[in-house]
């Protein structure tokens, strides 16, 4: 037994000696430009830690019996071949008849199954997902003013947009229980339309976000590029990240002005300076108890450029940070009782208690932080405090603070020039909600206010203030897109990017050791893709045009050759809108038609997107990109022969359907409206708006609004409301 050991311990070491003398070798017949000793390695993707010959294309000077040492890894398993069409794997999107769904879908039930998709999403209840992990590519489009008038089989195109539009609700409005899909026939759809069957076997009416309590419509945009947050993400409040690629860009704080529309929504004292010349501003004059700074015109806050320091984010202005602390003189009746103003830079320039003129009946102190005894021997009053302020607020001043319009309102003061935190940082579920102070501290400083407890019982209005300076002046360093949609949960590409799911079938994690977790993204916009939630995608595309839209998914589903800019074989999800339908349509925002205004259409976008096209060859380029993409239109559409209207409905579906042909197998296919006709709901809120301004008016009396706002009004905003939530979409898989 001890003899058969020791050969075999002799069998080793001579095959040791044999393999040194093998690697010898490889080390010392190199090339002559080898190094003696040092042998000659190449990248290669075989295993390592084996020795291979070396071939004769590996460098000029080596021997055809040389050796290589190449490194050893877990063989890289290839992504396996996109499944044909007729394959049992091919990924597909089904609605059952006899699904029991309960309501329209929600624009967010289509964010949900993307999410489902490509990430870590439940599962859909209204449809059916069959062989997920197939899925290649999804691409999402919002083209606003789609209806589901236009897909009925005797629309007459010409006549469509004669309503008014308080009549057009009618058109769209759908029956409470109506909101089963549609089955997309070629046969019973307009001619202009007829692609749409091709793509999609379904139309589905699709519930814009909205608030219905308070008649609101909320941005469906806003609804699809927001994700919730995710099951592992709660369980505290967690500060916001900058997403990767993020570029800081310090804007000034003028840019964050509130406008006379923000201030009247949000319930501010009117500064005459805000409303026209005439009777309504002189009886700001007659106000009791009232006082405004002395601006006569909005144009008296504006500084010079030359007087302005390069860099500044205060361009030139005074900034205040404003908090008041009051106490209970009545029933719902609040009056002053502290008042704090601190400057740009953190000094306190104003703290003072001031004494109610009416006798208080709750110091509120688990609030206020001021008791009975701390008022007793103060006798400053509110006239006394109001004369201070307009000495220290001049026509160049901005006052910050949080919910300034119940500040001021104590105060019984108007200024024009407002930065409010609560209208910067808006509530989740949109006005007239608002989020706490304590909440925007915790989420973007990671600071804790308002402590009980501690020194000071309630809140401090010293403490308040420069909270609200601090947010400001971190809103200003990052820029406008910084935050936007942080607020009501998680972006969508953020999502995508950091848990999207890479499935086996296309060489996932698992198979291969080491892909990356996450999707890519691409976001085709209008204007500035960079000013919005778009931001986050990986790659952003702005665009001047629908062409220049339909040239950038394109170019976002193929890549770019060079993979510079869009990744080679191009991203995994695509989001874009398009939006001259959406002007013809006038649901576009008219105050918005100014040249080379951002997100607004160019002045000329009305005439030329009622121009017919005819068939030719359309070299387009997709704004910010060297990549061209060449289409060939084809349309036999003549001025003469078509309304406006369908010759617009006949390019966006050429475009739609040149879009589909361009997209790989295995692709998920999705375009909503957004919402339904919101002109009516416009005109009437823009009412309300008119009643509210001169109702809040100090000084305004009743019988003298220009405006009257009653129950039929309202009753007439909510159904106009119900009309612009009744939206439509379309899934299909190509």
């Amino acid at each position: 037994m001890g003899k058969n050991k020791k050969n075999k311990t002799s069998a080793n070491h001579g095959l040791a000696a044999a393999m040194a003398t093998i690697i010898e070798r490889a080390t010392t017949e190199g090339g002559s430009d080898d190094k003696a000793g040092s042998p000659r390695t190449h990248a290669s993707s075989e295993s390592s830690g084996s020795l291979k010959r070396s071939s004769t294309h590996d460098a000029d000077d080596d021997d055809d019996d040389g050796w290589q040492t190449i490194e050893r890894g877990r063989p890289v398993k290839k992504a396996k071949k996109t499944p044909g069409a007729a394959s049992s794997r091919y990924p597909a999107i089904h609605f059952s008849p006899q699904a029991r769904l309960q309501s329209k879908i929600n624009v967010s039930s289509l964010r949900d199954l993307i999410l489902y998709i490509f990430a870590d999403g439940t599962a859909p209840q209204w449809v059916s997902v069959k062989h997920r992990p197939e899925f290649r590519k999804i691409v999402t489009i919002m083209v606003p003013g789609l209806e589901e008038a236009m897909f009925k089989e005797k629309v007459d195109f010409s006549t469509y947009n004669n309503l008014s539009p308080d009549q057009a609700i009618g058109r769209i409005e759908t029956s409470p229980d109506d909101y089963y899909p549609r089955v997309l026939k070629k046969d019973s759809l307009p001619a202009p339309l007829h692609p749409f069957a091709d793509m999609f076997p379904h139309l589905w009416p699709v519930r814009a976000p909205g608030d219905d309590k308070y008649a609101k419509l909320h941005s469906p945009m806003q609804a699809m590029l927001t994700a919730p947050i995710s099951k592992e993400k709660k369980g505290g409040l967690k500060p916001v990240s900058d997403p990767q690629g993020w570029k800081d860009e310090r804007t000034r704080i003028t840019e964050f002005l509130a406008t006379s529309e923000e201030l009247m929504e949000n319930g501010f004292p009117m500064h005459p300076a805000l409303l026209p010349e005439g009777d309504r501003r002189d009886a700001f004059k007659d106000a009791e108890g009232w006082v405004h700074t002395r601006v006569n015109s909005l144009e008296d806050g504006d500084v010079p450029e030359a007087e302005i320091e390069q860099g500044s984010i205060t361009a030139g202005r005074q900034v205040f940070a404003l908090d008041c602390e009051m106490c209970m003189t009545g029933e719902s009746e609040f009056s002053l009782t502290r008042v704090s103003l601190v400057s740009w830079d953190g000094e306190v320039v104003l703290d003072e208690l001031v004494k109610p003129a009416k006798p208080i009946t709750d110091y509120v102190t688990r609030f206020s932080g001021i008791t009975k005894e701390m008022l007793d021997p103060i006798t400053t009053t509110l006239s006394d405090i109001q004369a201070r302020l307009l000495d220290l607020l001049h026509p160049r001043t901005i006052l910050v603070g949080h919910s300034l319009d119940s500040d001021l309102k104590a105060l019984r003061l108007a200024h024009p020039f407002i930065v409010d935190t609560s209208i910067l940082f808006p509530h989740p579920r949109g006005p007239p909600l608002k989020s706490s102070l304590k909440y925007l501290a915790q989420k973007y400083l990671s600071r804790e206010i308002q402590k009980s407890g501690g020194a000071i019982s309630g809140h401090d209005s010293i403490e308040d203030a420069r909270t609200c300076l601090d947010l400001v002046k971190k809103k200003c360093e990052k820029g406008k897109a910084w935050a936007s949609g942080d607020v009501q949960g998680e972006n969508l590409f953020k999502r995508l990017a950091r848990a999207g799911t890479v499935y086996r079938a296309t060489a996932g994690p698992e198979a291969t050791g080491g892909l990356p977790v996450g999707k890519s993204s691409a976001a085709i916009d209008w204007g500035d893709a960079t000013r919005s939630a778009c931001n986050a995608a990986t790659v952003t595309i702005s665009c001047k045009s629908d062409a220049d839209v339909e040239a950038g998914i394109i170019r976002a589903v193929k890549g770019d050759p060079d993979g510079r800019e869009v990744p080679g074989g191009g991203v995994d999800f695509v989001w874009a809108r398009m939006r001259e339908l959406e002007a013809l349509q006038g649901w576009w925002n008219r105050n918005k038609l100014v040249p080379d205004e951002p997100g607004g259409p160019p002045p000329a976008l009305l005439e030329t997107s009622t121009t017919a096209t005819t068939a030719s060859t359309t070299t387009i380029t997709a704004t910010s990109t060297d990549a061209t993409v060449t289409t060939t239109t084809t349309s036999s559409v003549e001025d003469n022969q078509h309304s406006p209207l369908e010759t617009c409905l006949t390019n966006l579906t050429n475009r739609l359907k040149r879009i589909y042909d361009t997209l790989p197998p295995c692709t998920a296919f999705i375009v909503f409206s957004g919402s339904g006709d919101p002109r009516e709901m416009s005109r009437l809120q823009a009412m309300q708006a008119q009643f509210k301004r001169e109702y809040n008016t100090p000084g305004s009396k009743w019988d003298q609004l220009s405006v009257q706002w009653t129950d039929k009004e309202d009753q007439a905003l909510r159904r106009a409301v119900r009309g612009a939530r009744s939206g439509i979409g379309f899934i299909g898989v190509k």
